[in-house]
């Protein structure tokens, strides 16, 4: 057979085409897959730091957030609930928190950085149950020196308003304060610690 009506323009040309298409081809068919190895959207959200903007958190109220799956209140403490804390520390099994359950500058007796609002993670230190706010006292059913705090109705394990532990309930560690940070005065970072400290 002869080459002599083969116009070698068009065979580059041809070529040149088939291999960008076939790139194309391939290119569209790993894609799938390449995406399918970075983590999903709610994958980064649960690991993510969560921006909370507390302006409109009312004196004594609480609200809840997610941060790595897990609820975080934010309770904004009016004075009155401040001068409860000392009144329970007798009833306490950890009222220092030497624990290891909140950040070194969250280890005070208000467990904050800012005594008005506490950062908590709202899981109980027993199995994982979520206690409710109690803020009401006193509250005999629950403890003769209930000051208001946190109840758990599941095996009834009691927290302070600091969320410490009370002494003989199942929950043997006070509740977590996850590391968190301010962005201005009403602006809180979940998930980092402030800058340079630890």
């Amino acid at each position: 057979m002869s080459n002599q009506g083969v116009d070698p323009g068009r065979r580059r040309f041809l070529t040149l085409t088939t291999s960008v298409v076939g790139g194309a081809g391939a290119a569209a068919a790993a894609w799938p897959f390449l995406a399918s190895l970075s983590p999903s959207e709610r994958a980064k959200a649960l690991g993510a730091p969560v921006t909370v903007d507390v302006s409109k958190v009312e004196p004594g109220q609480r609200i809840t957030v997610a941060w790595r799956g897990k609820p975080v209140w934010i309770v904004r403490r009016t004075p009155e609930m401040l001068e409860t804390l000392p009144k329970v520390t007798d009833d306490l099994r950890d009222p220092e928190s030497r624990e290891a359950q909140q950040p070194g500058y969250a280890q005070n007796q208000t467990r904050s950085i800012k005594p008005e609002i506490l950062v908590m993670v709202g899981s109980c230190t027993h199995l994982g149950c979520s206690p409710t706010f109690r803020p009401d006292h006193p509250a005999p059913e629950i403890h003769s020196n209930w000051q208001g705090g946190f109840f758990c109705p599941c095996h009834g394990s009691m927290f302070d308003l600091a969320g410490r532990v009370y002494k003989g309930v199942p929950a043997p560690l006070n509740l977590a304060v996850p590391p968190h940070r301010y962005e201005g005065d009403d602006t809180i970072v979940v998930g980092e610690d402030p800058t340079g400290v630890v």
